[in-house]
């Protein structure tokens, strides 16, 4: 068989031209590659000549040279056509790690075996072992080049943070998250940090290094290294660690003047890819060091899917969670209501933007007092599911302005409760709160109504009512961690009542899962009572709060005491006495006893209550509710947790 060299070798130039693809590579890599490309012609020439020096120890037989000048014009198209299919021009190198390594190798192999399928197709010989020395200083020198160009910009930015003041920084955790940190640090100049230290609780990484930063020792060293080493800040990268954990781990940061930082959780994260952006400030939450609730979605998909479900106060603090909550559970209409339009108004922007026509909202401006005008929304939506977040929960302003607290949280509820017995609504879940055990305050004495008047509906109507009671939420509206926040960024000093006063903290994300999962139990009548975890007191919050800002209390920010506010108790309660716990399947939830409510009496007093405001007597108003709750007691009682 006769083989046509001439044509075998134009199909091969055409081939090389696709490969190549000329017009690709004008479009695409001229004139930003040219330079590189040039250089790994150069470097292929030489890896060339090199594997037949190599091979004959520095004394290459003349006719090898010849034989591979007459093929470097085939070596070098194909070795430059590998290079561009593998991606070696597309590739940004100052990024440049194990992957662009691995292409480097890929290519370099891909390219030989073209060129051995070459050269023995027309019986070109070249020693057996060029083909081995070849490819290895080809991969060597051009990953050589490219690997340079990420050294020299390691050094370049070493200098630059080690020479131009750039922050210190400590990272806890040698895991991948913590290597991750590192090498972003290292890639991009213009973050300003320095990895100078990692600690980490395995004792097999001690001594060892993370891209050249060494590991030095465990949780306990921190305040040791972080002076021997003049840390400026730390960064927690244990993003699969438990809250418990980050919090035992604070504490101990917190012992440092550094700046605190972590990365999320893992479940805060995408597919498990940690981003130097995603790094934020540590914050109260963190240092409470709460687990993450678990709820039954099931159970809680299976009595809101594809139902009119109504939030009253719905553009508040817990009003507007519910509603982003509730949205995720496919309802069959959402109803916000609201007196105040801009809270309403940023709840509905919102959920509009995440779920667009997804979600059937409607947004009503209307107040819970008002009976004709919500007697006129059950009519028209008639909600099936009514959770009642509407009330005034600031305690001073309810001593200050008592009958406007009657009118809200007291007449507000009977209301809502009444319009949900008349049109048939099948769940009523009152937010309540802990200042209704024991009042010592017009609001939680008006909250501990609110809760006897749904207990009191409950036994005559088929709509199921209950309550949920549970304490602060971190971040609501007239809570103290913004005042706390304001008065930080503003120099000081900080406010507090009193130094022995405590308070039950929790996220409103928790505090609203924990909601919708006690409504879905509620079978009528009960109080649910959230398990809010241990009592915080507020001047340690404020300490650590000013520390987490990167003050030191008391030096750089006073804390004042400015007692007692009016209605104010030093210790909350979750519980009365004679309600007693039952435990529910949910850890968090617990259930306390129904207290017998005598319905006339109620009925009897709230008449009473109802002509008091009419003639606007604030003055009878503290008599009435102590007949109505006998365990409210004057304001500033210290009361004992139970």
């Amino acid at each position: 068989m006769t083989v046509n060299t001439k044509e075998i070798r134009l199909k091969l130039k055409k081939l090389s031209e696709h490969l190549l693809d000329i017009e690709g590579l004008k479009r695409n890599i001229i004139p930003e590659n040219l330079i590189l490309m040039l250089a790994d012609i150069l470097l292929v020439n030489c890896a060339a000549f090199g594997a037949l020096l190599l091979r004959f120890e520095f004394d290459v037989p003349e006719q090898y040279y010849s034989l591979l000048l007459n093929n470097l014009a085939v070596i070098n198209i194909v070795m430059i056509a590998s290079f561009y299919i593998f991606s070696l021009y597309r590739n940004l190198w100052k990024y440049a790690s194990v992957d662009e390594l691995n292409s480097v190798v890929v290519s370099c192999a891909a390219g030989t075996a073209v060129l051995i399928i070459y050269f023995y197709t027309f019986g070109i010989r070249f020693p057996r072992s060029f083909y081995l020395i070849f490819p290895m200083l080809n991969a060597t020198f051009i990953g050589g080049v490219r690997f340079s160009y990420r050294v020299a910009k390691r050094l370049k930015n070493l200098y630059t943070k080690n020479y131009l003041g750039e922050k210190k920084v400590l990272i806890i955790g040698a895991g991948e998250a913590g290597s991750m940190v590192i090498k972003e640090m290292y890639n991009n100049p213009q973050i300003s940090k320095q990895p100078v230290a990692v600690i980490d609780d395995d004792p097999s990484k001690r001594n060892r290094r993370i891209h050249g930063v060494p590991v030095l020792g465990t949780r306990h060293d921190i305040p040791k290294i972080a002076e021997e080493k003049g840390i400026d800040e730390i960064i927690i990268a244990m993003p699969s660690a438990s809250k418990r954990e980050i919090k035992d781990i604070l504490n101990i940061c917190k012992e440092t003047k550094c700046k605190l930082r972590t990365l999320p959780g893992v479940f805060e994260l995408i597919d498990g890819r940690v981003d130097i952006k995603k790094i934020r400030d540590v914050d109260l939450e963190d240092l409470l060091g709460r687990e993450p609730v678990r709820v039954d979605l099931d159970e809680i998909c299976g009595y809101i899917e594809n139902r009119r479900v109504l939030v009253t106060g719905g553009g508040g603090s817990i009003g507007s969670e519910l509603c982003r909550q509730i949205a995720r559970f496919n309802p069959e209409k959402l109803l916000i209501l609201d007196i105040y339009e801009n809270g309403a108004y940023e709840i509905q922007n919102e959920l509009k933007r995440k779920y667009g026509n997804m979600i059937n909202l409607e947004v009503i401006i209307a107040s819970v007092r008002e009976k004709n005008r919500m007697e006129q929304i059950f009519y028209k939506f008639k909600p099936e599911l009514v959770f009642h977040a509407a009330a005034h929960k600031h305690v001073p302003l309810m001593e200050a302005n008592p009958t406007e607290a009657v009118k809200n949280n007291v007449f507000g509820t009977l209301n809502t409760a009444e319009l949900a017995d008349k049109y048939r609504t099948k769940k009523f879940v009152l937010i309540s709160t802990d200042k209704a055990v024991n009042p010592t305050s017009v609001m939680g004495a008006t909250k501990r109504v609110a809760e006897m008047i749904i207990q009191a509906m409950d036994k005559q109507s088929r709509t199921e009512y209950s309550a949920v009671r549970f304490g602060n939420v971190l971040g609501s509206n007239g809570s103290v961690i913004p005042l706390f926040k304001k008065q930080i960024a503003e120099g000081g000093p900080v406010t507090v009542t009193h130094p022995e006063i405590t308070r039950y903290f929790m996220t409103i994300p928790e505090a609203v899962q924990l909601v919708l999962q006690a409504g879905a139990m509620a079978k009528g009548g009960e109080i649910f009572v959230l398990d809010m975890g241990e009592p915080v007191r507020i001047a340690d919050l404020a300490r650590d709060l000013i520390k987490l800002s990167g003050f030191e209390p008391d030096a750089d920010i006073k804390i004042e005491f400015t007692g007692l506010r009016p209605g104010e108790k030093l210790y909350e309660e979750l519980l009365m006495a004679e309600e007693g716990l039952k435990k529910t399947k949910n850890e968090k939830i617990y259930i306390g006893k129904p207290v017998f409510i005598d319905i006339d009496r109620l009925k009897k007093e709230l008449n009473v209550l109802n002509t008091i405001l009419l003639k606007e007597e604030e003055e009878l108003i503290g008599p009435i509710l102590k007949r109505l709750v006998p365990t409210y007691k004057k304001p500033g009682t210290r009361i004992k947790i139970i």
